[in-house]
């Protein structure tokens, strides 16, 4: 067996429609999105023998409620497919969905696995609310209820203060650090819905989305075409007095899945299909836990690195939105960097922000846009909470 690594190729990558907080895809539970994802990619190669798939990595950022007990497992067997296809969960908050991405490409290029499914789901809408177990049994006064939807829960009490803010707070930090004012931020918000907006209008999702079974849902839910510069200036900041992070320049609340067909060269030619993209090199860094927005900064930078190149080779570059003050300080970051070419069809502020699934999905759209190209260096990176950046890079 040869030393070098082998080359992993995206075949296809699928989504669901993002659906809003309490909206379309409220009434689907997470293990049900992630396999009509499963059902939808494997359909979409007929040509495939579903039992020829090594494993399947699925990314969760909450894991506390209907996807417990390994939700890429359970979506295997409510796809339908074999039982002898193996599935593992694998959590790294917002980069949960990347991060299933690198491992499966990880497994085929050692040799581990020819075929191999990677993606995320998550039900923010479904997220149950939880219940600590007392330190004695049968207590007598009432107990802590938690929200298991986003942020710091049942924190350590040795965890430092300052790193455990919460998520909108760090991103005040974050503005504050790198000098992003408000009129940066609703301008920005306001792209990405137009961006957005016009892409689904084009139809520049048709390729990628897929339906979610007894579910009417045109789009993502969260783009608004109706916003305005005066719509956005005229919300208030959420997490701090005079501040300027707002509900209108952050990602909103979300549900979805995506999931990605990967495979080897001998792989490849049992799909009898062209590949979108191939995966190439990738980075995950740490930072400052209140400062998590400015994650992306240097993992962009060392997986450039390993990939041989920088970022004038960039034609298209996925930047999960976060929150708008995060996104703008690390394009402030890079300075060598098209601004055409971040975020082309809309970004996580329009788009929405399903945690577990959005590495997946910016995964797929950088493949899906470098297709459409016909060649090309792409890039897909997310900031993470609790102060971590991931960033990977794909080529045709």
């Amino acid at each position: 067996m040869s030393d070098r690594p082998r080359d992993v190729y995206v075949v296809d990558a699928v989504r669901t429609s993002i659906g809003r907080y309490g909206g379309a895809l409220s009434g689907v539970r997470p293990d049900d999105l992630a396999a009509g994802v499963l059902r939808a990619l494997v359909a979409r190669t007929p040509g495939l023998d579903p039992a020829r798939i090594d494993d399947v990595f699925l990314g969760n950022a909450n894991g506390a409620g209907e996807e417990n007990r390994d939700v890429a497992r359970m979506a295997v067997l409510l796809a339908g497919l074999p039982v002898t296809v193996p599935g593992t969960t694998v959590n790294r908050l917002c980069g949960s969905g990347m991060e299933a991405v690198i491992q499966a490409a990880r497994a085929i290029a050692v040799g581990d696995a020819s075929i191999a499914v990677a993606g995320g789901v998550e039900s923010m809408s479904r997220a149950p609310w939880v219940v600590p177990k007392p330190e004695r049994a049968l207590p007598a006064g009432h107990q802590q209820m938690y929200s298991t939807t986003l942020g710091w829960r049942m924190v350590n009490p040795r965890m430092p203060e300052e790193w455990t803010v919460p998520l909108g707070e760090g991103a005040e930090l974050v503005a504050d650090r790198y000098g992003i004012d408000r009129a940066a931020q609703d301008a920005f918000a306001l792209a990405s819905h137009q961006k957005a907006a016009r892409a689904w209008r084009d139809g520049l999702y048709d390729s990628e989305t897929v339906p979610v079974d007894g579910i009417v849902s045109a789009r993502d839910e969260s783009i608004r075409d109706d916003t305005s510069d005066r719509a956005l200036a005229g919300l208030r900041p959420v997490f701090r007095e005079g501040g300027t992070v707002t509900a209108g320049n952050s990602s909103p609340l979300n549900d979805g899945a995506a999931a990605l067909l990967l495979t080897d060269e001998d792989g490849l030619r049992a799909t009898g299909r062209e590949p979108l993209a191939r995966i190439g090199a990738s980075a995950v860094t740490g930072i400052e836990p209140q400062y998590f927005g400015a994650g992306p900064v240097e993992a962009v930078e060392r997986a450039l690195k390993k990939a041989g190149r920088d970022l004038a080779d960039i034609q298209v570059l996925e930047l999960n939105e976060a929150f708008a003050a995060q996104a703008l300080a690390c394009l402030g970051q890079w300075p060598g960097l098209d601004p055409a070419v971040v975020n082309p069809r809309g970004g996580a502020i329009a788009l929405g922000h399903p945690l577990g699934a959005s590495g997946a999905r910016i995964t797929g759209a950088v493949a899906h846009q470098l297709a459409a190209a016909g060649s090309g260096t792409g890039l897909a990176t997310l900031c993470i909470g609790v102060g971590q950046g991931m960033a990977l890079v794909l080529e045709r």
